[in-house]
């Protein structure tokens, strides 16, 4: 064992695959071990460059290697695909060789491990938005069930909601139906309730956080994209510049350039949908401010985005707003400065 220098590890619940390799890229052995016994052994390894495919419970393993001397490495799981060996024999066994071949890359780029603090943030995030898809769901299916009565809801959510309430005292409704309205308001109920708590967590996150504090001073940035961008970012630093901050969060246009020619495809959509979501969702209301803002009070950034609104339309002006207040969300995180909307005019001068 003294021999190896890179092993790659094929994640899973109860079953791990190891490869081994030593400084020469030769694969020294290939291991599948339960859990216990996965522990075992990597407590008796030398230190060693511990190589992870990026997964839910890779930034735990992070963590262990390295408070056990090792250097512990993410790969995002595209960049480790091109060095499976076959494309029809995928098994744990030839994954963990790929993922410790892709290490030995000079120019391979990693994931940053999280903090446990930062997973403890993400947590009430998650949560959220599972209560979100459960009352999405619940509000579905009770509409189809409306549906089969003849009554036909709004398709708005909140309507829908407001409207619960009068159908459950509807004596024209059968009463078995109007159960199931009263025990889906108790249901709503509930998890509105959850989805409070979450929201408080979040704002604690926010306050006893000076980076988050500082994104929620620009405009279409609140407290949940302030929360969930310090918590997934480890270190604005590791990305080179705003625009590789972007295209980490799926907000360029794909390239297929060839032959000196450049060809922008659609937007990627890579990276962490959520995030990406929340950062589309606040270009929303910074375009409503800029539309409802008279063009002689009308900002910089309000300017430039009715341009691009008048050039290429609503959808496409929400990705570039989104674009753009992620470039701008690099620049405070990685130089540490806060909101600035007149930074252009002494960086000019």
């Amino acid at each position: 064992m003294t021999n190896i220098t890179t092993i790659g590890i094929d994640l899973a619940k109860e079953v791990f695959a190891v490869c081994a390799m030593d400084v020469t890229g030769a694969v020294v052995y290939h291991k599948i071990l339960k859990r216990d016994a996965f522990v075992c052994w990597a407590e008796q390894l030398p230190p060693s460059n511990v190589v992870m495919e990026a997964c839910g419970s890779s930034h735990h393993w992070g963590r262990w290697f390295s408070a056990h001397g090792h250097t512990a490495k993410l790969i995002a799981a595209e960049f480790v695909q091109p060095f499976r060996k076959s494309t029809a024999a995928k098994n744990d066994k030839n994954d963990a060789e790929a993922i410790a071949i892709a290490s030995r890359q000079a120019t391979m780029r990693y994931v940053s491990v999280k903090s446990i603090a930062q997973q403890e943030a993400l947590v009430w995030h998650r949560l959220r938005e599972g209560y979100k898809e459960e009352r999405t769901a619940h509000l579905n299916r009770i509409r189809g069930l409306l549906g089969e009565f003849g009554i036909w809801p709004p398709r708005s959510a909140d309507k829908l909601i407001r409207l619960l309430p009068t159908y459950s005292i509807n004596m024209q409704i059968p009463e078995g139906l109007r159960l199931a309205i009263e025990q889906t308001l108790q249901y709503l109920s509930a998890l509105h309730t959850q989805m409070a708590k979450c929201d408080q967590q979040i704002v604690l996150h926010v306050k006893s956080h000076p980076a988050a504090q500082r994104l929620t001073e620009m405009t279409g940035i609140g407290t949940l994209t302030a929360s969930a961008t310090s918590a997934m970012v480890v270190d604005a630093k590791h990305y080179k510049n705003g625009r590789q901050f972007a295209a980490w969060l799926g907000l360029v246009p794909r390239q297929m350039s060839s032959g000196g020619k450049s060809r922008l495809g659609r937007t990627t959509r890579r990276g962490d949908t959520y995030l990406r979501s929340l950062l589309v969702q606040g270009a929303k209301s910074t375009l409503q401010a800029a539309l409802r803002q008279a063009p002689d009070k009308a900002s910089r950034l309000q300017q430039w985005i009715m341009q691009i609104y008048m050039r290429v339309g609503y959808h496409k002006t929400l990705v570039a707003i989104a674009n753009k207040h992620a470039r701008m969300m690099w620049a405070i995180l990685a130089k540490d400065e806060s909101y600035d909307a007149f930074a252009w005019q002494r960086s000019g001068a």
